[in-house]
């Protein structure tokens, strides 16, 4: 057996609630994308005040901070990576996520002193590959998402030991070679390679006979629904320590487009099991209170197979209820993010302990007026509760309770 280092455990973050709620769940780093060149484009990129932002509290915290410049550049861009790969580390980046070997050798050059980190879009599969990556400069390399574990054991035993290896654990998977599709840029003129996916390989598709133009018949596998190309998503929370063991130094938890409450909720069961501080089976059920889609193991036992129907619906038994502002004795101030009413059970989501939950027996508006239902918002809402809680803590609702 591999005598075993520490092993890093990145989070993802759109925005700096869940940078916090990543660091109070156990991350020990973040990665998150910049105003350059980061494949969620649309939504979630840092600004450079942001950016400079979330590499101090990270700091501050003892983490690392990592951003992704995992976009494909075209002839323009490549003059503005030198200053970028300089913003980038004079901001308080640990490291830049790059997929272009242009960008690459442009920003290592540059910038000799950001460490780069080869992204999962470059589908590095073998030792050589790896190999020269590590040559150019780059300090790790996050492997393609189709490698077994007896394949990165292979790799891992190959390749330079300095070679800093990482991996995805948790999330979403892209039904294509390492997430290279041409899907969206076909029906959309929007590149999932410059950060613009819209996401068609989870539409539903049908078959048109070429002289019966307008007659769809439905492509069907069960329940009347078309998942062809709808991948499940990847969870390795039962043998996560087979991949520690296999010699992977980063755990990724794939998210950047995420709630706090997600990454929350993850984070904080992958660390229990890194730790071993507490059963896979209870952890196991932690996941399946966020949104997701069927699970899976991707690749790591060999080729992908379908693990049963997956119907491309996503399921989840809880919601976010709400973040603990204040803390005291019998009584806590929570800020509301889903409803809840009079008589519902809230369980509490906490790095410190597992199981808590209790029943709203009474709450109060801001104004101290008593109320029935928590229907704003990110309303202030004082909440009479027995548990030792603290700031920082989430709630939650299981489903079959208010709608």
């Amino acid at each position: 057996m591999i005598l075993l280092k520490h092993v890093e455990l990145l989070s993802p973050a759109g925005d700096l609630e869940c940078i916090e709620a990543a660091v109070r769940f156990g991350a020990d780093a973040c990665y998150l994308g910049g105003s350059f060149l980061q494949l969620r484009a649309a939504s979630v990129g840092f600004t450079p005040e942001k950016l400079a932002q979330a590499a101090q509290y990270l700091h501050q915290n003892g983490k690392k901070l990592y951003v992704t410049v995992n976009s494909y550049p075209n002839n323009s861009e490549i003059p503005q990576l030198p200053a970028y790969a300089k913003e980038l580390f004079a901001a308080g980046a640990d490291g830049a996520i790059v997929s272009d070997l242009g960008a690459i050798y442009e920003m290592k050059n540059a910038e000799p002193r950001l460490a780069i980190h080869v992204s999962t879009q470059a589908n590095c599969q073998n030792y050589k590959t790896a190999e020269v990556y590590y040559n150019m400069g780059a300090s790790r390399v996050v492997l393609g998402r189709e490698l077994s574990l007896e394949e990165i054991r292979e790799l891992r035993a190959l390749c330079p030991g300095e070679l800093e290896l990482e991996a995805f654990i948790h999330g979403a998977m892209c039904m294509s070679y390492s997430g290279r599709c041409l899907l969206s840029a076909y029906f959309n003129a929007r590149s999932a390679n410059r950060g613009a996916c819209t996401q068609p390989c989870r539409w539903q598709y049908y078959l048109m006979e070429q002289s019966r133009p307008g007659v769809y018949l439905p492509i069907e596998e069960e329940a009347g629904a078309t998942t062809i190309l709808s991948s499940a998503d990847l969870n390795t929370i039962s043998f996560i320590h087979e991949i520690i063991e296999a010699g992977v130094d980063s755990l990724k938890i794939e998210g950047r487009m995420k709630t706090p409450y997600y990454v929350a909720t993850v984070t904080n069961a992958y660390r229990r099991a890194i730790d071993r501080s507490a059963p896979i089976e209870l952890l196991e059920h932690e996941l399946q209170c966020i949104s997701h889609r069927p699970y899976s193991s991707g690749f790591y036992y060999g080729a992908l197979k379908a693990s049963g129907f997956n119907d491309g619906v996503y399921r989840q038994e809880c919601v976010f209820a709400g973040i603990v502002r204040e803390a005291r004795k019998g009584e806590i101030l929570i800020e509301q993010r889903g409803k809840f009413v009079l008589g519902d059970t809230l369980e509490v989501l906490s790095p410190d302990s597992m199981g808590g939950h209790f029943r709203v027996e009474a709450m109060f508006d801001s104004e101290g007026n008593s109320v029935a239902e928590a229907s704003h918002a990110q309303q202030l809402l004082r909440i009479p509760c027995a548990l030792s809680l603290s700031p920082g803590d989430l709630l939650r609702r299981r489903i079959e309770q208010t709608q």
